[in-house]
């Protein structure tokens, strides 16, 4: 039996310019919301040449004359079947360990640079949701996946944070409004994101057994492309029967190492 091997990459984007680094020592964590609140990713990362950790220590320090957003990528997945986005997001710091290790401590958060630049908008007497959704995504610099049913909205209005724009667009729509990685997705609270179906059972690759909590279901399963967050998750357990069924992933944190066991989501979600 062949092993399928991991992989984990790191792209450092700056100025528009990306490095990726693959093969070093690298560990990430981090969570993803189906909701207005920052997705965010703490990776730790051995083995960098001293040249590169200065360029990025410096390059991302809050004292650079360069105030464009840079941008953690983290790619994973498996030889078998190649790399997919796992997460990307403004660096809000970087930290190097302390002697005699190397390691350099990235945090990321989703569209942060976002969050400083303040904008005043109106949408008029009567706006549709989508054109709205179509507004903010291009506000943010975002793709719009638009999942919801239309409807007009009376008044719009918004003076803020750009950010802020998609806990506006989510209480004016009555709707599920959030981020994911490069997209904005506004879809109907109690339906999952179309085409993304997440299918965990013994042998898909679940680890342990499900869990009920307040708001449904929270399990463990490794980390595949299938899984999204504000997708549909449909588990079969053969120890745990009465969590069988279909629900939608509201949290999904993932922790992920190269030289380490963790390679997990945790998805906690609501039942359909």
């Amino acid at each position: 039996m062949t092993l399928d091997l991991r992989r984990i990459r790191i792209g450092i984007e700056i100025s528009g310019q990306i490095n990726f680094y693959e093969g070093l020592r690298v560990r990430v964590a981090g969570v993803k919301y189906a909701s207005p609140v920052q997705n965010e990713c703490t990776a730790v990362i051995s083995g960098l040449s001293q040249e590169t950790r200065d360029y990025i220590l410096t390059e991302t320090s809050p004292f650079n004359d360069n105030r464009t957003p840079k941008r953690l990528i983290v790619d994973v997945g498996r030889v078998s079947y190649g790399l997919f986005r796992l997460f990307i997001g403004d660096i809000v710091s970087a930290e190097p360990s302390s002697p005699p290790d190397l390691d350099l401590t990235i945090k990321a958060k989703t569209e942060s640079a976002q969050a400083g630049n303040v904008i005043s908008t109106s949408g008029g007497p009567s706006t549709r949701l989508s054109a709205l959704t179509q507004r903010v995504a291009s506000d943010l610099g975002l793709a719009p996946i638009f999942q919801a049913q239309d409807k007009n909205i009376a008044n719009y209005t918004h003076t803020g944070s750009a950010l802020a724009q998609v806990q506006r667009l989510a209480s004016a729509g009555y709707v599920n409004a959030y981020i994911d990685d490069k997209s904005l997705i506004v879809k109907d609270n109690d339906n999952p994101l179309s085409g993304r179906l997440r299918i965990l059972n013994k042998d898909s690759g679940m680890v342990g057994i499900p869990k009920g909590d307040e708001s449904g279901v929270k399990v463990q399963f490794l980390i595949d492309p299938d899984a999204a967050i504000g997708g549909a998750l449909r588990i079969d357990s053969k120890l745990n029967k009465s969590l069988n069924g279909d629900y939608i992933i509201e949290q999904l944190a993932f922790e992920a190492a190269s030289h380490d066991v963790p390679f997990f989501y945790t998805a906690i979600a609501k039942r359909i």
